[in-house]
């Protein structure tokens, strides 16, 4: 990432430079010497954890910027919903039922990376969490109408690579899941949100928060497969009990197919 304003202080990478041409002594071999952006035993001290937040907002903020990324639309989903052609490898019967909406998911993205195509690549980019399953459709659907795409990858317990469909230089990885989340939704113009677990329950509830209490402003919300949504949550019982406002139920809709969902999104 390179930075063309002119500056008549040295940039950092002339004074790393020159902070390596200095003679080894004890003094210059002492971790104290180091220059602070280059120390990462200091970076990573408890007491640099908001200089980590920071960095970790403006990294993909500048480079999505520096791409000419201007909107995107969002795709969440399990890690688990199986491509059709493996459906037979699937943990349960009710994973194998729903890889339909890697088909889906797949569809829709090849919707909107065309839609992103005619915009020179500054709208509609398709952005997932860079995982396998609806996140690969999404990623794939893209690259499959030669649109790029972007991948919010995460460090997680158990090693999760990014799927090989993200375009590589919009291909992220974070270690806080708030801000994370926080850049799937900065530039969001929709949010699909297909079947999964509770990462994904998690950001749907997230959005629909930011949503209700106006910390973000309105966008389409589309629940992919009523069944399986009405099956998790009952929408209408919070809406009774008066835990949320029968309006509330007007922040989302329930859609099945790509097309469908298209039809509420399209320009």
């Amino acid at each position: 990432m390179s930075d063309h304003r002119v500056s008549i202080f040295p940039s950092a990478d002339q004074d790393v430079e020159k902070a390596h041409r200095v003679p080894e002594t004890d003094q210059t071999m002492a971790p104290a010497y180091r220059l602070a952006f280059e120390d990462l035993d200091f970076l990573r001290r408890e007491d640099m954890r908001s200089v980590r937040f920071q960095l970790e907002l403006l990294k993909p903020e500048l480079m999505m910027a520096e791409a000419g990324i201007e909107s995107t639309v969002v795709l969440f989903g399990g890690a688990r919903i199986p491509d059709p052609v493996h459906r037979d490898q699937a943990r349960t019967k009710t994973l194998a039922d729903l890889s339909r909406y890697y088909e889906e998911a797949r569809k829709f993205a090849q919707l909107s990376g065309q839609q992103s195509l005619a915009t020179d690549g500054r709208d509609f980019v398709v952005v997932t969490g860079g995982g396998p399953g609806v996140m690969e459709a999404g990623n794939r659907g893209a690259g499959e109408v030669g649109a790029k795409s972007i991948g919010l990858n995460i460090v997680l317990p158990h090693e999760q690579a990014p799927n090989t469909y993200v375009t590589p230089e919009l291909c992220f990885n974070f270690h806080y899941f708030a801000l994370r989340k926080m850049h799937f939704l900065m530039r969001a113009r929709a949010v699909a949100v297909f079947p999964g677990g509770y990462g994904t329950l998690d950001e749907l509830f997230e959005t629909l928060t930011l949503i209700q209490t106006e910390r973000m402003e309105r966008v389409p919300v589309l629940l992919f497969g009523e069944e399986f949504w009405r099956g998790i949550v009952n929408w209408e019982a919070l809406a009774d009990a008066g835990t949320i406002s029968p309006q509330d139920l007007e922040l989302f809709r329930f859609v099945d197919t790509a097309d469908q969902a298209w039809e509420i999104i399209r320009p």
